[in-house]
């Protein structure tokens, strides 16, 4: 008999602690068992999860735990882990072990079965004719391939089976059913790599470390990553390769299937729950040596974990918005340090916080300056629209973008237009009023979209376009604003030979419909592909020699201090779809701004001019890497009740930073979009100096302050200011 410190399934932060509990004499247990627990006066029956064993405890009145269920979910090491991230994100331990347990486990989720039919006895007697011997004889040449359906389907009756089934000439058993991609994938030869490739990977190889590839587009960051793999299976070990969710194409699956076979676990947010659930159980049985995959892949439970890549790595999708509000390059770092393995970092457009450790020795610095096809960087042009506009050009697209899409239509060669805002029309207006179509919901206007929808991008509301304004009755309605579906009408009507695919999240709703997309433009079954975000990493097209940046200043004009950054690593990210083979490729940047240094370097290629002047600025204006930030939003659907909430806990913050002279505060005030879902919302911004010690005392002081009514956002080093 013993004891166990177990983790109870109550999001409460109350309950954010370890409660001890009996182990029973015969109840087999161990860290990561999932136990049910009396709990409180009522002794109501929790689910649990064992997170340490106990030798001894002095204290009386333990409770028993109540029942175990068959095997274990995580080990003493994904504590560590989740002990680490409570500690620098400021979670709780159930946010954590929810990170590495099956998706759906507390709902029941399990393995999927089918009702297969098998041959038993022989055909005899009255059986012995149609259309039972059809039926015997098909099941007997393929035993385990059919169920009840499948024979329905061919045209056979039901009851015809069921007698057989009766008479046990026909055995049904339950077998489980795979629910993992199986298909086989041409095969994708490794390449004879280049110098360059070749020292990345044996520096890589030399030594366990952190290690910053930095590579231009097209540079072959991806066979450096699959050498290294290949490698480290040679050594029995098990490797992670993460990628942006939007990187997670068809063409990338291909390229890892196609190479390593089909035994590799893909993992992202498109699959479904059970999807999901097989994936996790193939690598926890030793199935699988290699995950491809989203942010969440992380935490498989790989036995033998060697190497984590974390593909274009400057990505804010890497840091998750959900608590744990945890960064996946940290913890990666984190768990390869603590196991002595390889976390290599890569991108075109490293992140100012990485490079910045890579330049002043802390992590390794890897450089890739040649492509490694035939290809070169592209020739980027930059165009001035309010030169355009002065010339008497109002269409969406410079005069010198429609020249060359036309040279590359005739050339029977394809083209991508990047615009990174999806929709119609970003606003509708009343031009008699003025009267602006805003979300009821929150502090946004709708988005026209070409079905007469106006849609909220941040709560998912709709409503059809009136025929008339609701504030004055006039009809003088107009859209303002650009978005790829007007992109789309635009290119349909000024080249309407051309044959359009647009990809966005309102096309591209399910995975299918993505690969779909990819296929047909990967096929050229499609001239010009239109896009957001989605489009501008993992697709490497041959054909493809023109890119067309519509508006380049979107991005810039964000009240965020990394605008310029991200406006860089956008430009520099889809002008390298350009020209990746044997044709030179060309990029038109069209923009109110070209002046900006951030357009001027991304049309230069000059990373490290933009880097340079980038960290000079952050460093004047005490921005990271030169301190931290934390964001602390409260929100609720009582505008009053918030901003007195909030001012309380602002003058509270106040008494408690008296002193420290490394922390600034700004705020209390409303968020930059200070309405989502009917909820207000206002922020205080914290920057300097936060040691995690600090930061815990100042989310307690923040939760002790707040009434009950009002919902509490805590984020270190958030990637959205709005």
């Amino acid at each position: 008999m013993g004891f166990a410190g177990i983790v109870v399934n109550n999001e409460s932060q109350a309950m954010d602690r370890i409660f001890t509990y009996k182990i029973p004499e015969k109840m087999n247990i161990s860290v990561g068992s999932r136990v049910k627990v009396p709990f409180g006066a009522s002794n109501k029956r929790l689910d649990g999860f064992v997170v340490e064993m106990i030798p001894e405890a002095e204290v009386k009145g333990i409770k028993d735990i109540s029942s175990v269920f068959p095997g274990t979910l995580f080990d003493s090491w994904t504590v560590e882990v989740v002990e680490e991230m409570r500690k620098r994100y400021l979670c709780t331990y159930l946010e954590g072990i929810r990170l590495f347990i099956p998706v759906g486990t507390l709902k029941g989720a399990g393995f999927k079965t089918e009702e297969k039919l098998y041959p038993n006895l022989v055909l005899s007697g009255k059986l012995n004719k149609e259309p039972y011997a059809s039926i015997a004889d098909l099941i007997g040449k393929n035993p385990g391939k059919f169920i009840r359906a499948d024979i329905s389907r061919m045209g056979f009756s039901p009851s015809s089976l069921n007698t057989l089934i009766r008479h046990g000439v026909i055995e049904v058993s339950s077998v489980r059913s795979s629910r993992h991609d199986i298909r086989d994938y041409e095969n994708y030869e490794a390449p004879r790599l280049n110098q360059e490739q070749l020292i990345a990977s044996d520096t890589i190889m030399k030594k366990p470390g952190t290690y910053l590839v930095h590579g231009i587009t097209g540079s072959g960051k991806t066979e450096v990553f699959m050498d290294v793999i290949k490698r480290m299976l040679k050594e029995g070990k098990d490797s992670i390769v993460l990628v942006p969710e939007i990187s997670l194409t068809p063409q990338m699956i291909e390229r890892f299937k196609g190479r390593f076979g089909k035994d590799i676990s893909i993992f992202h947010s498109r699959l479904s729950e059970g999807e999901r659930f097989d994936e996790w159980h193939r690598v926890k049985n030793g199935e699988v040596k290699i995950a491809v995959g989203a942010r969440s892949a992380l935490f498989l439970p790989f036995r033998d974990l060697g190497l984590i890549v974390v593909d274009e790595e400057h990505e804010s999708s890497y840091k998750s918005e959900m608590n744990p509000k945890y960064s996946a390059v940290e913890m990666a770092e984190f768990m390869m340090d603590r196991k002595g393995g390889r976390l290599v970092l890569a991108s075109a457009t490293p992140s100012i916080n990485s490079y910045h450790r890579a330049v002043t020795g802390e992590i390794g610095l890897i450089t890739l300056d040649k492509r490694a096809t035939k290809g070169s960087l592209p020739e980027m042009t930059a165009v001035d629209m309010r030169e355009e506009l002065r010339a008497g050009n109002r269409s969406m697209f410079s005069r010198v973008l429609r020249g060359e899409i036309e040279k590359a239509l005739d050339s029977k060669e394809q083209v991508i237009l990047f615009l990174n805002r999806r929709g119609f029309s970003t606003f509708v207006s009343c031009r008699s009023c003025g009267h602006v179509f805003n979300c009821p919901n929150c502090s946004v206007s709708l988005t026209y979209h070409t079905s007469r929808d106006l849609s909220c991008h941040h709560c998912g509301y709709r409503q059809v376009l009136p025929e008339t304004c609701p504030a004055c009755s006039s009809r003088y309605i107009k859209q303002f604003g650009t978005g790829t579906e007007k992109v789309e009408e635009m290119v349909r009507k000024e080249f309407p030979g051309a044959r359009v695919v647009r990809m966005d999240r309102d096309t591209a709703k399910n995975k299918s419909d993505y690969e779909d997309m990819y296929n047909s433009f990967k096929n050229r079954e499609g001239d010009i592909l239109i896009g957001t975000q989605m489009i501008t990493k993992g697709l490497d097209f041959k054909n493809v020699t023109l890119v067309g940046i519509i508006a380049a200043d979107l991005s810039l004009n964000l009240p965020d201090f990394r605008a310029g950054e991200r406006t860089f690593q956008l430009i520099t990210q889809v002008a390298g779809r350009a020209g990746r083979h044997d044709k030179p490729g060309k990029v038109i940047i069209q923009s109110y701004t070209p002046e900006d240094p951030s357009i001027v370097n991304a049309k230069e290629h000059d990373y490290k001019g933009f880097y340079r002047r980038e960290i000079s600025a952050r460093e004047m204006m005490y921005n990271p890497p030169f301190s931290r930030i934390m964001s602390i939003v409260q929100s609720s659907v009582d505008e009053a009740l918030l901003i007195k909430n909030i001012q309380t806990v602002g003058a509270e913050l106040r008494k408690f930073l008296f002193g420290y002279d490394k922390i600034i505060m700004l705020g209390p005030s409303p968020c930059l979009i200070s309405k989502i879902k009917q909820n207000h919302r206002w922020q205080v911004l914290l920057k300097g100096e936060l040691d995690p010690d600090i930061a815990r005392r100042i989310k307690d002081l923040v939760l002790e302050k707040s009434v009950r009514d009002v919902r509490t956002s805590i984020d270190l080093d958030p990637t959205s200011m709005l």
